[in-house]
């Protein structure tokens, strides 16, 4: 979802539907800035940069002009709406041995911080998405990335995690983080993913 959201919603609960309504284009915790168009009767402005702000108002509904809205203002106007949204998505990558379902060393360390996104989100949605490189079969490849998903389950089953609140799934070496040729026996696109919503 985009963080201009809350602020549009906040901003009508502040200041009454119809009368006024504040747009601000937030960056995304990572540090990125999204884009959107505001769109007016006959007039339309697009956001693209971090706390670029308009206002809508009046009857008919007529754009103010794009400005830049300082950090302090963001929170005096809509920092309960602010200090309501979810965390974003937490993402892991686990290692595994060539042709194994055994993680590599680093991997306890990674299911560690996986348990740790879980208690701070107090997620029931946690997608696990096997990979393989691209050596062998594809079908055994595609068994393999499920196989290697089904472990990642099983240990996080194993320190307390509902399994009913855990999705896995196999890409088999059809999506390679570094994409090679075939037979090319390359450690980084043997992984599993975790997604902690």
């Amino acid at each position: 979802m985009h963080r201009f959201l809350f602020l549009m919603l906040g901003c009508f609960a502040l200041a009454g539907c119809g009368q006024k309504a504040t747009f601000v284009l937030l960056p995304d915790p990572d540090g990125t800035v999204g884009e959107i168009t505001v769109t007016s009767g006959q007039n339309s402005h697009t956001l693209n940069q971090a706390h670029q702000a308009i206002s809508i108002k009046g009857d008919p509904a007529q754009p103010g002009k794009l400005t830049t809205m300082p950090e302090p203002q963001i929170r005096a106007l809509f920092g309960k709406a602010i200090a309501v949204q979810p965390l974003p998505p937490a993402k892991f990558l686990l290692y595994f041995e060539f042709d194994s379902v055994r993680p590599n060393a680093a991997a306890t360390a990674q299911l560690e911080l996986v348990l740790q996104a879980v208690t701070e989100r107090a997620s029931r949605d946690i997608s696990i998405n096997g990979h393989t490189d691209r050596t062998g079969p594809v079908e055994y490849n595609d068994q393999l990335a499920l196989q290697r998903a089904r472990q990642v389950k099983m240990m996080l089953e194993q320190r307390g995690i509902e399994p009913a609140s855990i999705s896995t799934t196999s890409h088999g070496m059809h999506n390679p983080l570094i994409p090679t040729a075939s037979n090319v026996a390359e450690p980084r696109n043997r992984r599993v993913e975790v997604i902690v919503r």
